[in-house]
């Protein structure tokens, strides 16, 4: 059984912090979602896009842990965080601009078959990406859960 001694300054914390970061990111989402609109979607909890980007908040949290480990100046810190950036521009670039995409082919296939999209295989699903606000504080979030992680939980 692993004890918080085991895992401190290992592959475990940097792993952990990553993935719980997400998760926060996720249960954040939800959150959210329930006091705007006012109805409860567990649906959030395996969705893409939305306030805070839990794929920001895990590779930031990982790359963010890597660096409180082996140092900012490690070659693994550069790398993983040669990682968070591709990633953090995917989220806020390529897969917003596929939610985009979808909306006009939603709205194009509504108008051309006349509301009946079931017919050839349903709607495209639109909240793909991310705004960058969204993408900074999933990034942010991951930052912060790397520091609390690293210098309070496991301690």
């Amino acid at each position: 059984m692993l004890v918080k001694a085991d895992i401190l300054n290992t592959g475990y914390e940097v792993l952990a912090t990553g993935l719980i970061a997400a998760f926060i990111a996720q249960v954040l989402k939800f959150i959210l979602h329930l006091i705007v609109e006012k109805k409860v979607n567990f649906k959030i909890f395996t969705t893409t896009g939305g306030m805070p980007s839990s794929h920001s908040a895990a590779v930031v949290g990982l790359s963010t842990s890597v660096g409180l480990i082996t140092g900012f100046d490690s070659i693994a810190f550069a790398v993983s965080t040669g990682y968070a950036l591709v990633v953090m521009y995917d989220a806020a670039g390529l897969r917003r601009a596929s939610g985009k995409m979808a909306v006009c082919l939603n709205k194009m296939m509504d108008d051309f078959y006349k509301h009946d999209v079931q017919s050839v295989g349903g709607k495209l699903k639109e909240l793909l990406g991310h705004t960058p606000i969204e993408v900074f504080a999933g990034a942010a979030l991951g930052v912060a859960y790397a520091y609390y992680m690293h210098f309070f939980a496991l301690r």
